[in-house]
């Protein structure tokens, strides 16, 4: 995601080689899931870019998990700085 750290919005971007479901999980350090960006959507192969505002969260680390067709591809780490 870029930029990272982030106040309070910040893209997230990835690829796809193929047309698939995609999800995409916010997850809190203690592995409590904060928020879905994407569930399980039908999406195009290519480059694709998500605007994810955290104003809601507080300051603190947290990570987002790509998910393909069900399967956890990538899980990275963000932190939001107010």
């Amino acid at each position: 995601n870029y930029p990272n750290p982030f106040n309070p919005v910040t893209n997230i971007s990835f690829d796809l080689r193929k047309a698939a479901d995609v999800s995409l999980k916010i997850f809190d350090v203690s592995g409590a899931e904060v928020e879905t960006l994407i569930n399980n959507e039908s999406m195009n192969a290519g480059s694709q870019t998500l605007l994810f505002n955290g104003e809601k969260l507080s300051s603190g680390i947290y990570f987002y998990s790509l998910f393909i067709n069900g399967q956890r591809i990538d899980t990275k780490k963000m932190m939001i700085v107010k």
